[in-house]
């Protein structure tokens, strides 16, 4: 088909633009041949005319249909060419924001300017071991396909990272080595990975620095060799530098004095990144001495005018370069070294010149830069000052010593700072080297080249022309492995091919590099004495100017030349070319230098004599690991100042040509880096900067070479998928290959536009477009047909609904109206009637209301009158009044002033007159005759008087006596006459009181008159207001009634809006106590994941260890023979599992002693901390007691007389023993009551929820509250072994008729260890109480275990004082003792006796003889201590209740063993029935699913005769055998399917058993060491077989409840029966080893995930997503270079069933172990977890995985497994919940994605996946069809603004690896031990059953 035809109307096509460079636009017509012109419409909605070119009459690009935009591969484009590689990556980076693009072999990488979340370690390991092609394009695959081809093909390897500055070269290189460090470990542990990461931040300080175009620009290029051992793992690295820009050391004034145009870019500028973080920490202590102060201080930083980069903290960069020298093994001195050096080029700069004349200058005196530089290197000032200023000419003859210009000194000063610093670089980078150096021999390596890209400025320098140089050497060799991987790919598939005409650009190269070239001119011209840039630049036009096609001159410049490179022109300015070539430094500043007192100057000119140039970076870089060194030239002295004077260039070339022989040596892998922008905008893309990069970078190149032969590339199967809709029935045939030539030569007649390979089919660019359009086509037009025949079956069926319907609709109507016709009629009538009735009662009413007012008027009328009348008469009758009262006032008051003056003039009248009397008397009284007329007559007088005195005195006589009886009658009428007066006084207050209340009640009467007459004014006002009231309440009622209605319904509202809050209110609070219980088991679950994951590293390093012993002994290779198990293993297991019981041997010391040092110590294990504390102290303890023993012997042999008179001094202690015993059993029986009491009352008041059985909160308290009443269990024992050891202390020594004085001592030490248990009770109690009490106090907030807690330190406290008393009173009792040795013996022999009496009864007369015996004991005993404490009434008294106690205690044990008997008898009857029914009727084969609903059954039995005690003997000798016979060389498959599960659990058990009832500690210690060890070693020997993994993790798992089941314990013993409880272990409290079990199990379940999890892997992604189940639902899509598996099922391949079948295997092995069926759900739940992240994680890298159809294949998927979940009955088991983000995202991947209700439907849907992985499946979402319709940017920018304030993970991936905590619980066995019998096949003759 010619491709002319493919112009016809709407089709879209690529047209030139000014502006963005290419812009779509779609034809109005069909092109036909001739046309010079296309009617085009653009998506702006303009019309346009393109004219053709009338010359080559080249029609427009085609663009590719929308299907085949933002392809992972730009090769997988139907159409090549520059236009639709531009728009490719344009949509995936804006719209998909993908950053990486395949271009065949190049990996495009643009930067996005922002940190995304796609370089975790998760994203490493999705990656690790993946096909390139099958995930998605990143960096991480890159280096993938590195590391695997190394391994495969054994062959170095090298990744090419280019670009411009900007474009995040160092970043990708940085990445890349950040996968091999993860992904290969290291072979060492010298973390040579750390160390390789580590130089990327010493590098970027000294070689980084911030340009015009990039923050962190590399200003050197590198190639860094990462090695490898055979085994690919790192072992070190080295680095070869390149190019290292000097000049920008002095940077900015170079560039600012050459040229202004370049002021605004230098002022955006810095130097390197080491002098900004030496300025910015010059305020540390240890940087005090360099001087340093702000950037702006220095003139080499200052230039740029950019101290600070934004977001960059040069401080804390600083610190980040020292860690990383120090982690590279760079000392603190020679860190300190080298920033003093830095230091001194700061200062140098600032060093000044005073110009002399016009050829000299001079520094001033004392210059203080200069200065502080010679003090920092260690030089002379003044030789430096002179050498600064002058310079030396030599000649045949003599030398001169020449002053210089202060241009020459300033440029000689910069030439000294920029050579100082070289050499600096090239120091550190042989440091770094040498710390990345490996003593192991290097097997190959992954070089990793980090180098500039074509760069091109509007002025371009030295610098550009070697940079652009080395870009043509690199294009060339890219250029020529395309072309090699194009023409192997041809001569694989035997196709025919044709020479591709490529772009060679070896010209270019031979015009820098030949003979008379670029380069050999610039050098030839420096050699010359008077060599110039203007002189080099005519020799070039003379030599190359219209010579040479690629050599060009500029117009109006004589000092400037052009080259055609293969990327764009470039013109270089020739002005100081020389300079730089030269690199020119003055022989005696070196040689200043080199005299320095500063140890490491020198260090860095010792090279200058050798070949290698001190001036560029290439100097630094060594050669490969696997390469010999260049040889150092030899020859004449003189030959080394020749050597010296390499040119930059020439060495600079010599670089390159190794560079490429390694780069040729290696297989490449490119890595093209974009800039899309150059103003650092995030995902900005500038499509002008991008074209010209790749232009620039091959990209355009690589898709030429791939169009011009058949970049579209199908597999046969593939095509015949994708097509089979252009092939008819009969064209199908049964060979998939002749079915595609038949059709492909049908639908393309040109047979030159494809060709067929072996097996794919190659076409030509368009042809796969044009096949596109044919299958697009065929579609529509299928679409059309079943859409013509869908809508008219649809108009048809609408249309019969709706005339069904209008008939429908008439009838009802037409009802309708007719009822309302009726209904009129009824309501006329009702109308008419109520009208006459309301019109009635209207004019009645208004009669009434008319009424009512008329007789109200009156009233108010009548009122009114009569009120003035009253109010009228009321004030005449005021008016009288008052005219009467005030006339009355006056008449007095006239009256009163009358009478005031006739007074008056009486008085004045009167005194008048006495005043003329009193002077006549005055007058009368002055004369004698007056005094004689008075004395006339008073002789007279006197006798008379005297007479009268006589009769006076009579009278007085008699009246006295008068007086005396009147005085008795005055008193008595006195006392009447104040009786009488108090009582008229009482009777006047109350006349007064009456008066006043008379008064009172007047004015009273008043006040009520005027308030009567008030009220009746009011009243009436009142009247008035009720009347208008009464009017305003008629009113108001009605609207009140109305309001009320209102109110009613608001009320019905508020309730039902109540009831709905409550309701709400109710939900919210379940959800938040759901929420609660989910939060704690999720930190339950997290702490047991924490647990069990530091067991997981405990394991982890426990088989390192192991691994390099056994390399170290290897290594030694000294074996020794028959030697199984060396002593630092032995120890290890010993150290870990091995534990001090309560009753140790005296031996265990010394073996404890002589273990080695080298101990495992246990990892966060606060269980085996415990018991190594309890252990240590225990051991203080016994040796406190062995010095106290010792002491006490010595005083038993001086006092042996003595001993017969000590009995009541040993009475006494027996005493004060028994009541420590006493005081003990009833604090423990108290803590018990109280914990009982306590757990009652936390069930009954805690929430049900919380409370309920199986909660997380109820189990944590449950196990506290145990472990609590487990431990007063056991002090209770301890008090009852106490008690016994104390009463009967005889029962302890050896049964020895003679004992010597030794069998004496020995006893002595067996009653100390005795009273040792005092001791070892209180150390145990006290280390429980100080380990729970603040987890009870956390877990009961009510204080109830608090005050528990408080009672044991109680407890504590008291047993502590006793310990106190006990010690001082230990020297009396030891004489004590000694008086009681004799009896001792006497009573032992009477007991051994009894003993073996004993023995000889029956079991049942054995309890009864013993108690019988106990009884006696205590009665003779009471009788001894019945004398012994005559005396005391006290002291008997309480020994007597003692002995009650003691007595009653015994009787309660009697009946307990009566009961004990009767039970035990009806259950041997009930036993005996079964077994004979057993008998008849046996069970011989077990089905799997029988087995899983009940996994352990008992088995059918022959009855024996003897009765067995469920317990196996073996001898101490077998114990290896036992334990290889049953768990080395013990193969699961024969014991999971003869016999029955958990055998070896229960013989392990049984030997224990045992063990235990010989009361071996010893024995049981070594067997469950042994059993552990053992187990640990077939895991590892076997460890990734999931049969033995699963077998033994059932079998620890049961061998774990058997310890559990039969410890004696209540909780456990409840499940048994009562001959079960009958086997319970008797001796030893193994408590600690189920601990140590259930982290062996963690570990071993840990394994069988690891190991199903290498299994599932391989499946998974093919049989979930790549393999379809149903075919036909997703097409194929074309593919580019990099094909991807193909979905079709083939061989090899895994599909769904493959899945379906492994687990079913899977299921079965679990089932036939015997494993716990809630261990089963857990296995299958991490099962279904690894499957759905797996698969989540490859859809969330795979494009072509997202689409519709894929979507519903996963659902599909989903739906399988959970019909596996319902067949096997394990729906419970949690598994289908793990696969809910996959049935999400499946979900997502098919619902509608258009409106804002989509996007609030996805919010809700997806809450099992995070925000990241919801936006990163819209953006890569792929239509497969052209039907299907891409996610606009605009919806997913609405799902994030919906999202953002959800609070998740902002982790992309899901944990594949992540393992869910593990719980064992308890699942008793119902088979008895006594049945189970062994089998021969074991090899086990030598255990007996007992």
């Amino acid at each position: 088909m010619a491709v002319s035809e493919l112009y016809t109307k709407f089709a879209r096509v690529w047209i030139p633009d000014p502006e963005e460079v290419w812009k779509s636009a779609e034809l109005l017509k069909d092109y036909k041949p001739g046309d010079k012109v296309l009617l085009l419409h653009l998506e702006e909605g303009e019309d346009l005319e393109y004219r053709l070119d009338p010359d080559t009459k080249e029609l427009p690009h085609l663009r590719n249909p929308d299907i085949l935009v933002g392809e992972n591969d730009l090769t997988a484009l139907s159409y090549l060419h520059e236009p639709a590689v531009l728009h490719n990556l344009r949509v995936r980076f804006i719209d998909s924001k993908l950053i990486y693009t395949y271009c065949g072999i190049v990996l495009v990488a643009i930067n996005p300017y922002e940190q995304l979340p796609i370089y975790g370690e998760d994203i490493i390991n999705a990656y690790s071991g993946q096909n390139m092609g099958d995930m998605d394009p990143h960096i991480f695959a890159v280096a993938e396909e590195a590391y695997k081809q190394m391994a495969r093909d054994e062959r170095n390897q090298s990744i090419i990272v280019s670009g411009e500055s900007g474009a995040g070269k160092t970043v990708s290189a940085k990445y890349a080595m950040r996968y091999f460090a993860t992904v290969s470990g290291s072979a060492s542990e010298a973390n040579v990975e750390e160390k390789v990461l580590a130089s990327n931040p010493i590098m970027e300080s000294i070689g980084n620095a911030k340009t015009t175009r990039n923050d962190n620009s590399s200003r050197f290029g590198k190639y860094i060799e990462i090695g490898f051992d055979k085994r690919y793992r790192i072992i070190g690295a080295n680095m070869r530098t390149y190019l290292l820009e000097k000049s920008r050391v002095v940077f900015q004034i170079k560039m600012l004095q050459l040229k202004t145009l370049l002021v605004s870019k230098a002022e955006e500028e810095r130097n390197y990144h080491i002098f900004y973080q030496l300025c910015a920490s010059a305020k540390l202590p240890e940087f005090k001495m360099l001087r340093l102060g702000n950037a702006g201080n220095f003139h080499y930083t200052k230039q740029g005018g950019s101290p600070v980069i934004e977001g960059v903290d040069d401080a804390k960069e600083m610190a980040h370069t020292r860690q990383a020298c120090t982690l590279l093994g760079i000392s603190e001195s020679y860190q300190m070294g080298i920033f003093r050096i830095l230091a001194g080029i700061l200062h140098l700069g600032n060093v000044g010149f005073t110009s002399r004349d016009s050829d000299s200058c001079t520094i001033p005196p004392k210059h203080e830069p200069l200065s502080i530089f010679c003090d920092l290197m260690g030089v002379d000032y003044e030789e430096m000052c002179h050498w600064l200023c002058h310079r030396k000419l030599a000649t045949a003859t003599e030398t001169y010593i020449k002053p210089i210009s202060k241009l020459q000194a300033t440029n000689a000063r910069d030439a000294l700072a920029k050579h100082i610093y070289a050499k600096l670089f090239n120091w550190i980078v042989d440091h770094v080297n040498q710390a990345l150096h490996s003593a192991v021999k290097q097997h190959s390596f992954i070089g990793v080249l980090d180098i500039y890209g074509f760069e091109t400025f509007e002025i371009n320098s030295f610098e550009q022309f070697c940079i652009n140089y080395a870009n043509e050497k690199l294009q060339q060799q890219f250029n020529m492995h395309v072309f090699k991987l194009e023409q192997e790919e041809y001569m694989k598939e035997q196709i025919p091919w044709t020479l591709i005409d490529f772009y060679d650009n070896q010209p270019c190269i031979n015009l820098i590099e030949s003979k008379l070239g670029v380069l050999d001119l610039l050098d030839e011209e420096c050699k010359m004495p008077k060599g110039t840039d203007d002189t080099w630049a005519q020799k070039l036009y003379n030599t190359h100017l219209n010579k040479c096609a690629l050599f060009e001159k500029p117009r109006l410049s004589n000092k400037a030349f052009i080259i055609q490179h293969f990327a764009d022109k470039v013109e270089y300015q020739c002005e100081g070319f020389l300079e730089k070539n030269k690199d020119t430094v003055f022989e005696e500043q070196i040689k200043v230098l080199k005299s320095s007192k500063f140890k490491m100057l020198p260090e860095l000119f010792q090279d200058d004599e050798k070949t290698i140039s001190p001036t560029s970076a290439t100097s630094s870089g060594r050669m490969p690991l696997t390469r010999i060194p260049a040889k150092p030239t030899k020859g004449r002295p003189g030959q080394t100042a020749k050597e010296h004077k390499k040119t930059v260039g020439h060495q600079f070339r010599n670089s390159l040509h190794l560079l490429m022989e390694t780069l040729n040596a290696t297989t490449p892998h490119y890595v093209r880096c974009i800039k899309p922008n150059d103003f650092k905008f995030p995902f900005t893309f500038d499509e002008k900067r991008a074209v010209q990069q790749l232009r620039a970078c091959g990209v355009l190149e690589t898709i030429r070479i791939s169009a011009a032969g058949f970049p579209s590339r199908w597999t046969y199967q593939e095509f015949f998928s994708r097509y089979r809709v252009l092939m008819k029935q009969k064209d199908v045939l049964s060979d998939r290959k002749q079915t595609c030539k038949n059709v492909l030569e049908k639908l393309i007649l040109d047979k030159d536009k494809y060709q067929f390979g072996k097996t794919k089919i190659f076409f030509r660019a368009g042809q796969v477009a044009y096949l596109e359009k044919l299958r697009a086509d065929k579609l529509r037009a299928a679409c059309i047909r079943i859409q013509k025949t869908i809508r008219g079956w649809l108009l048809r069926k609408k249309y019969l609904r709706m005339r069904k319907a209008a008939v429908t609709v008439q009838r009802y109507v037409r009802g309708y109206q007719a009822r309302c016709y009726a209904k009129f009629l009824r309501r006329t009538k009702a109308a008419t009637i109520i009208q006459k009735y309301w019109r009635m009662y209207v004019v009645y009413r208004r009669y009434k209301i008319r009424r009512a007012a008329t007789i109200v008027l009156q009233s108010y009328l009548r009122g009114y009158l009569a009120r003035n009348r009253y109010r009228k008469i009321l004030r005449e009758h005021k008016a009288v009044i008052i005219q009467k009262w005030v006339r009355g006032w006056l008449a007095r008051a006239h009256y009163k002033r009358s009478m005031h003056a006739i007074i008056y003039l009486q008085c004045c009248f009167r005194r008048m007159m006495a005043k003329r009397e009193l002077k006549k008397l005055k007058i009368e009284a002055r004369s004698v005759e007056r005094y004689k007329k008075l004395h006339i007559g008073m002789e007279n007088k006197i006798m008379q008087l005297q007479r009268k005195v006589d009769e006076q005195n009579k009278d007085y006589k008699c009246l006295m006596e008068k007086l005396t009886n009147l005085e008795g009658i005055y008193n008595s009428e006195t006392e009447k006459l104040r009786n009488d007066l108090e009582r008229l006084q009482l009777s006047e207050e109350e006349a007064k009181i009456a008066t006043g209340r008379v008064l009172s009640l007047q004015e009273e009467i008043a006040k009520l008159r005027k308030d009567l007459e008030q009220t009746r004014s009011e009243k009436n006002s009142i009247e008035e207001r009720a009347d208008r009231y009464k009017q305003e309440t008629e009113q108001l009622v009605s609207n009140l009634k109305e309001e009320n209605t209102l109110l009613k319904q608001e009320k019905e509202a508020l309730n039902h809006l109540i009831v709905e809050q409550a309701k709400e209110m109710t939900e919210t609070m379940e959800k938040k106590l759901v929420e609660e219980t989910k939060q704690l088991e999720l930190d339950l679950n997290d702490e047991r994941l924490r647990y069990q994951n530091l067991l997981n590293e405990f394991s982890r390093l426990e088989e390192r260890y192991d691994d390099l012993k056994e390399e170290m002994t290897l290594m030694v290779n000294m074996p020794k023979p028959g030697h199984r198990r060396t002593d630092s293993t032995h120890s290890s297991n010993e150290s870990e599992y091995t534990f001090s019981s309560e009753i140790a041997e005296t031996e265990d010391i010394p073996s404890r002693t002589e273990e080695p040092s080298e101990k495992k110590v246990p990892l966060d294990m606060s269980l085996f901390l415990k018991l190594q504390k309890r252990v240590t102290e225990l051991e203080q303890e016994k040796q406190v007691m062995q010095d106290e023993l010792d002491r006490k012997e010595e005083q038993v042999l001086r006092s042996k007389a003595k001993e017969e008179e000590r009995p009541q001094i040993r009475g006494a202690e027996l005493e004060y023993e028994s009541l420590k015993r006493q005081e003990l059993e009833s604090e423990n029986k108290k803590l018990k009551n109280e914990l009982n009491e306590l757990r009652k009352a936390l069930s009954e008041k805690s929430a049900p929820e919380v409370t309920a059985p199986g909660a997380p909160a109820y189990r944590v308290l449950m196990e506290q509250l145990t472990s609590v009443s487990e431990e007063l269990d056991v002090r209770k024992e301890e008090v009852l072994i106490l008690r016994s050891q104390l009463v009967s202390q005889k029962e302890a020594i050896q049964p020895k008729n003679t004992m010597t004085d030794s069998t004496i001592l020995l006893e002595d030490v067996q009653k100390m260890k005795d009273k040792g248990e005092i001791a070892q009770a209180y150390i145990g109690l006290k280390e429980t109480n100080r380990s729970s009490a603040l987890d009870c106090h956390e877990l009961n907030e009510d204080g109830e275990l608090w005050l528990v807690y408080e009672g044991l330190k109680q407890a504590n406290r008291l047993l502590e004082s006793q310990l106190q008393s006990q010690k001082r009173s230990h020297e009396n009792e030891a004489e004590a003792l000694r008086g009681e040795i004799q009896s001792l013996k006497e009573e032992n022999n009477r007991q051994q006796q009894l003993l073996a009496q004993n023995l000889q009864l029956p079991p049942e007369a054995r309890i009864e003889a013993s108690l019988q015996h106990e009884i006696t004991r205590l009665t003779n005993e009471n009788l001894y201590f019945e004398e012994l404490y005559a005396d005391d009434p006290k002291k008997y008294q309480s020994y007597r209740i003692s002995l009650y106690k003691r007595m009653i205690d015994l009787m309660e044990q009697l009946e307990k063993q009566d009961k004990t008997v009767r039970k035990l008898k009806k259950q041997l009857k009930v036993f005996a029935k079964k077994i004979g029914e057993l008998e008849v009727g046996q069970m011989e084969n077990i089905s799997p699913g029988q087995i899983i609903d009940e996994p352990i059954r008992p088995v059918n039995i022959p009855r024996k005769e003897k009765d067995f005690q469920g317990m196996l003997e073996y001898k101490k000798e077998d114990e290896q055998k036992l334990v290889k016979n049953l768990i080395l060389e013990l193969k699961p498959r024969g014991v999971a399917v003869n016999l029955i599960p958990g055998l070896p659990a229960y013989i392990l058990f049984m030997c224990v058993r045992h063990a235990d009832y010989l009361n071996d500690d010893q024995k049981v210690r070594s067997l469950l060491t042994s059993t552990i060890n053992s187990i640990k070693k077939v895991l590892k020997k076997r460890g990734d077989d999931f049969e033995t993994v699963s077998f033994w993790l059932s079998n620890t798992c049961r061998f774990l409840h058997c310890l559990k089941q039969y410890s004696g314990e209540e909780g456990f013993m409840k499940h048994n029966t009562s001959r079960q409880n009958e086997h319970c272990l008797t001796n030893f409290d193994l408590a600690e080893y189920r601990q140590v079990l259930s982290d062996l199990a963690i570990q071993i379940y840990q394994q069988l995930v690891r190991v199903l999890e290498n299994i599932l892997q391989p499946m998974i992604v093919s049989g979930m997503l790549e393999h379809e189940t149903i075919q036909g639902v997703s097409g194929v899509k074309p593919t580019g270079l990099r094909k991807r598996t193909s979905s079709i099922a083939d061989e090899g391949t895994y599909t769904l069933d493959s899945i379906l079948r492994q687990l079913n295997s899977f299921h079965s092995v679990m089932c036939q172990h015997g494993m716990d069926p809630e261990l089963v759900k857990q296995v299958v739940k991490q099962m279904f977890y690894i499957v759905g992240a797996i698969t989540l994680n490859n859809l969330l890298l795979r494009k072509d995985m997202c689409s519709w159809s894929k979507g519903m294949q996963i659902r599909y998927n989903v739906s399988q497994l959970e019909e596996w979940l319902r067949d096997k009955n394990l729906m419970n088991s949690g598994a289908k919940e793990t696969l809910e983000p996959l049935i999400q995202a499946a979900q997502l991947l098919q619902v509608k994605k258009k409106t804002d209700d989509d996007a609030e439907a996805i919010c809700s849907m997806c809450n099992a996946l995070t925000t990241a992985q919801i936006v990163k499946v819209l953006n890569l979402y792929t239509p497969v069809n052209e039907f299907e319709e891409r996610v606009s940017v605009s919806f997913i920018r609405t799902i994030q603004m919906r999202l953002r304030d959800r609070k998740d993970s902002p982790q992309l991936l899901m944990d594949a690896k992540h393992i869910f905590p593990v719980t064992f619980p308890f699942n008793p066995s119902s088979l008895a031990l006594e049945t189970i019998q062994i089998p021969a096949s074991l090899g086990l003759g030598f255990i007996s059953r007992v």
